[in-house]
């Protein structure tokens, strides 16, 4: 019931991901929600994401982000970055998942999807067919339907983490 919201990889955080990896496995475009996955909600680009996208633009990654947020938030944050955005993305409808994969000229099968949110960044990429993974969120502060998704969350995440631990379920490796 609950597998069509289940991540093909949980980690703790965006900056933890083995992306060496995913390059070797043939990988060449990240999709990246904003808000609570790369920096806490709102924020600009830090001292922390700003290098550490470059370098990931650097490794040949194609990089965009995918926003439900209005033009100027996202538009803001891309700024010292240059990369592609999607806005007002309507999460988690997977056409602008796949519109991504256009705009970055690679296709679902050389795509991943990083983002903090299972009803809304997780669902959209797994509907589209982009390997999805989701990451802990970076701050606490966040708009109040996040906040009551969040709690939904926790009952999807406990199954989850119980098929994994018995083993009826295992997390998906990215490549060929």
């Amino acid at each position: 019931m609950f597998e069509s919201f289940f991540p093909c990889k949980r980690i703790r955080s965006a900056y933890e991901i083995d992306y060496v990896d995913l390059y070797k496995n043939g990988c060449r475009a990240l999709i990246f929600d904003i808000d609570n996955t790369l920096v806490c909600h709102g924020a600009p680009q830090s001292e922390k994401s700003l290098p550490f996208l470059q370098n990931l633009m650097a490794m040949g990654f194609e990089i965009l982000f995918l926003s439900n947020n209005k033009e100027p938030r996202v538009k803001s944050f891309n700024d010292p970055l240059g990369a592609k955005y999607i806005y007002k993305a309507g999460k988690p409808n997977p056409k602008n998942y796949v519109k991504a994969c256009e705009l970055m000229g690679t296709d679902i099968s050389s795509t991943v999807f990083i983002g903090d949110q299972l009803f809304t960044d997780i669902w959209g990429a797994n509907k589209a067919g982009i390997y999805s993974i989701l990451v802990g969120q970076i701050g606490k502060k966040e708009e109040i339907q996040i906040v009551l998704k969040r709690i939904l969350e926790k009952v999807v995440l406990a199954v989850y983490n119980r098929k994994l631990k018995k083993g009826t379920l295992k997390e998906k490796k990215y490549g060929k």
